[in-house]
């Protein structure tokens, strides 16, 4: 268990002065990217090598963690369908390590881990990330493309109503069990739209 607040960003069409304001305006001196492939062919200020240069000058360290905290592993027996299934992510050793890295280097610095989503809702970092870091007694808040700051708590509120959840639970479930179907349901959703955007 560790006891330290994790921030999450997305980076988004965010131009790097922007991107880099927002995180100086909550303190962030380490970024780790939880991109599985960090690059982005619309928007290179984000592609890995452009990025950890904008963040050096900045004074901003940037570490990767895609390839054990990416929303798309390279191991086939991740996936169901074509679909990552992040219980089974959420179950392996690299997987744990990192969050382990994560929470320890957390508990000295102010991180941020990013992934390419503006919306956290939209991003694995929110669905299978985040709840890791809770187990392991970490605070987590996103950074919004506003620079506002979003308890995670407030963001499972939007995700439960979204999926018509109450947000204390109710007779078939505590809280804990409302968000974990919510997740379930938000991440069969995502699985099928990747699906339909590969066909």
């Amino acid at each position: 268990m560790t006891n330290c607040t994790v921030l999450t960003i997305g980076h988004s069409n965010h131009a790097a002065d922007l991107f880099v304001r927002l995180l100086g305006a909550h303190a962030v001196t380490v970024l780790a990217d939880v991109r599985s492939a960090p690059y982005s062919r619309f928007h290179p200020q984000f592609n890995r090598s452009a990025l950890a240069r904008t963040l050096a000058d900045a004074g901003i360290e940037y570490v990767y963690l895609g390839d054990a905290l990416g929303g798309r592993p390279a191991d086939p027996g991740l996936y169901d369908g074509g679909r990552v299934r992040y219980e089974r992510v959420a179950r392996t050793e690299p997987f744990r390590d990192a969050v382990e890295e994560v929470a320890e280097r957390a508990g000295r610095n102010r991180l941020a881990i990013m992934c390419a989503e503006r919306e956290p809702l939209a991003c694995h970092r929110t669905l299978l990330v985040a709840p890791a870091l809770e187990e392991r007694g970490a605070a987590v808040a996103h950074i919004l493309a506003d620079g506002a700051l979003e308890p995670h708590a407030e963001t499972m509120d939007r995700l439960l109503a979204r999926h018509g959840l109450a947000r204390t639970g109710d007779l078939l479930g505590t809280r804990a069990d409302a968000i974990a179907t919510a997740i379930a349901r938000e991440t069969e959703g995502a699985g099928r739209r990747a699906a339909a955007r590969r066909s």
